[in-house]
């Protein structure tokens, strides 16, 4: 049976229900946050107040996208989910190098040791330091997805080390693979380089796609296989057009069953229990009334809930 992996424990892929595809949950003070303090989402008490109002309007899982040693706290989101009853999907992999001190361990390793490194959170358990520590203590909770980032103008040796390693992982434990693009920057270098690498591109998703205005580049990139997330729609500015509305009115007709949706809501400014909005319950409220008002919400269940569960799946 098809399942996906959550900090609490392996679930149907079935059991999912309504699916946010790319969040920021919990974000430790790290040197992420020491040049954006506004990342810092560590307040447990908050952060559970927040999930449960979206648990209470039917949201049921939460895709996590912050990866290793770069403000991942394992331990506050097995909390919040304990706390708010909704799942979350955590995961392991690395992030963009600017999120990174220039000597971090990860320009250290070799493919094989990363590999290793990837595999162990998601079939052994995430250390509760994170790797930021020389002791581990690892935890019986697990890496349920393989984050990865690429920048603006190229994919670099470094990066290209990092990609083998989670592919090899992937293709080892079945654990799916989501990445970060620069608003569509390299989405297709990117598609490549996993192939390249043997990934399932069925079990693949490319984050913040929907930033790029250029309707036959998103027409390319799903006929590869791959799914996109979509996370602009409250970020555009009125009176310019919502482009990420526009894009689901043209693509989700031909490509509805490979389209994601998320918030990347990375700055506290953004969540109401931090005093900042439009807060994570948009999707289930203000998101659903413009796909209605567009004729669109027929697609609500594949965007949110058959998606999803097809792409998080575990691969067999």
């Amino acid at each position: 049976m098809p399942f996906v992996r959550t900090v609490l424990g392996d679930i149907p892929s079935e059991a999912m229900g309504l699916t946010y595809s790319h969040e920021h949950i919990v974000i430790e003070e790290s040197f992420t946050t020491v040049s954006h303090p506004e990342f810092i989402l560590n307040d447990t008490d908050k952060i559970s107040s927040e999930l449960t109002e979206l648990y209470q309007a039917g949201g049921r899982t939460m895709v996590d996208t912050m990866p290793a040693a770069c403000g991942r706290n394992i331990l506050k989101l097995v909390e919040v989910s304990q706390r708010s009853k909704v799942n979350i999907i955590a995961p392991t992999g690395l992030h963009q190098e600017i999120y990174y001190p220039p000597n971090h361990w990860r320009y250290h390793l070799s493919v094989n040791e990363l590999t290793e490194l990837f595999i162990e959170d998601i079939t052994l358990g995430i250390d509760a330091l994170d790797y930021n520590s020389p002791v581990i203590k690892r935890t019986p909770n697990k890496a349920g997805m393989i984050k990865l980032a690429t920048g603006d103008d190229m994919i670099t040796g470094h990066q290209q080390k990092v990609f083998e390693a989670a592919v090899n992982a992937h293709l080892e434990t079945g654990a799916p693979i989501l990445t970060h693009t620069n608003g569509g920057k390299l989405a297709m270098e990117q598609v490549e380089l996993l192939a390249k690498y043997g990934a399932d591109l069925n079990h693949v998703v490319l984050s913040h796609i929907d930033k790029h205005k250029d309707l036959a580049f998103h027409n390319d990139l799903m006929q590869t296989g791959v799914y996109v997330e979509y996370d602009s729609h409250f970020r555009w500015k009125t009176p310019d057009e919502n482009w990420t509305y526009t894009l689901l009115e043209k693509m989700l007709p031909d490509f509805g069953n490979r389209i994601v949706i998320g918030m990347d809501m990375a700055k506290h400014t953004y969540w109401k229990s931090y005093g900042g909005k439009p807060g994570l319950i948009y999707l289930v409220t203000d998101f659903k009334k413009e796909l209605v008002k567009r004729g669109l919400d027929g697609y609500y269940n594949e965007l949110f809930f058959l998606n999803p569960q097809r792409l998080y799946a575990f691969m067999e």
